[in-house]
């Protein structure tokens, strides 16, 4: 069935981590001239199945024909094709701003945070940090330019990589003074260096001297399943593959608990996104046993105070026990996303929103809809005049 539009029964929310449909030709217009042979193009293979070109080779992780199903949401089938085009498969909003708002006014979303859909999948067999960073610049100059009109609404999040931390500070500076309130890593490094380390703190001292929050956003990532521990039959490898994307977002997280990471930036605002929300509350319950079972707490705070005082984690409308455990942890720190237009979100959020508010309390549920990520990331959106009050749910 195609993306049903509903409209949300509360003012006030925003989504914490909308994408978009990266045009087709945004690294070949945005590139500096002399990396534009090597940007990344959508080609057409013999058969006419379209596949993702990285650094001049035909990507090994994007399957061929994939593309034109990125933006599929709502879709009954969501097999490649040669008539399933990229371009020509791209809904309501992917990848126009003025029509992204028509739809957030038609669902009463206020403002939305953007992340890439491309973006997400090319860094997992690219490991040039020169040609990575600039593959990153050119995104960022284009999503700011993308949101630049919205009166704030929509809202350009920063990519950066963790191949070259100092490269990223610098580039995270530059895309904040263009409009950027916020930036985003992967879940793994090539260099094999945890998040929380040490070797990371000069973006992590720009996150804080800029004051703009860091997230860690899943991508297409160079792990098989359990690899070197079972060997996944086909068929279950994708349902299997959600649990490993979840572990390795979960290892980053902890990083920064492990290594004194949030001691030494103590302003640092820090969050996991698209890895579900329901999680946290066990896994802060077993940090916090194991630390002071083995007596290594000392006068440091909680690890739950640590996430309390700095971190957040959004999570996905269908969740149907998050909603649970957000005044357990910490009510500040919670909140939500609609993944559009992704497929693996294959019906409108509306429904299951409405169902994960319905479970929290009015105040609870203001925060988690909206004002925190209005607070985390201080933003300043002007809204259409007809919109004066709240709608009443049902």
């Amino acid at each position: 069935m195609p993306y049903e539009i509903k409209r949300f029964p509360y003012d006030g929310t925003i989504d914490a981590d909308g994408h978009i449909l990266e045009p087709p030709d945004l690294w070949e217009t945005y590139l500096e001239n002399k990396f534009k042979e090597r940007a990344l193009r959508i080609k057409v293979d013999d058969n006419g199945l379209e596949y993702l070109e990285i650094n001049g080779a035909p990507s090994k992780f994007t399957s061929k024909g994939s593309l034109g199903i990125m933006g599929a949401m709502g879709e009954e089938s969501l097999m490649p094709s040669p008539e399933r085009r990229y371009a020509d498969s791209m809904p309501l909003g992917a990848c126009n701003a003025s029509d992204r708002i028509s739809l957030m006014d038609q669902e009463n979303l206020e403002c939305s945070l953007l992340y890439p859909t491309i973006g997400l999948l090319w860094e997992v067999e690219e490991t040039d940090p020169t040609i990575s960073l600039a593959y990153a610049r050119a995104y960022n100059r284009w999503i700011a330019d993308f949101c630049r009109d919205s009166g704030g609404r929509l809202v350009p999040i920063a990519m950066l990589t963790l191949l070259d931390p100092s490269g990223s500070a610098e580039e995270l500076e530059r895309a904040v003074k263009d409009g950027c309130q916020g930036c985003w890593v992967n879940p793994f490094n090539h260099n094999k260096v945890i998040h929380g380390h040490s070797d990371h703190d000069v973006l992590f001292e720009k996150c804080v001297a800029l004051d703009v929050p860091l997230a860690i956003h899943p991508t297409f990532h160079p792990y098989g399943t359990a690899t070197g521990i079972f060997d996944w039959p086909a068929e279950g490898v994708g349902m299997a593959g959600m649990i490993w994307l979840r572990s390795i977002v979960q290892q980053a997280l902890i990083s920064f608990f492990a290594l004194g990471t949030l001691d030494r930036f103590p302003s640092l605002r820090l969050g996991v996104l698209e890895a579900g929300s329901g999680w946290i509350g066990p896994l802060l319950d077993r940090l916090d046993a194991y630390t002071a079972s083995m007596n290594m707490a000392g006068k440091r705070p909680s690890v739950r105070e640590y996430f309390q005082r700095q971190c957040f984690i959004s999570g996905d409308p269908d969740e149907t026990a998050a909603p649970f455990i957000v005044d357990h942890v910490g009510a500040d720190n919670f909140m939500w996303a609609t993944d559009y237009p992704h497929p693996d979100h294959p019906h409108t959020w509306v429904d299951d929103l409405t169902s994960y508010a319905e479970r929290l309390s009015s105040t609870t549920r203001d925060k988690v809809l909206g004002e925190n990520v209005k607070r985390i990331y201080k933003l300043d959106y002007e809204l259409p005049q007809r919109r004066t009050e709240r709608v009443a749910p049902g």
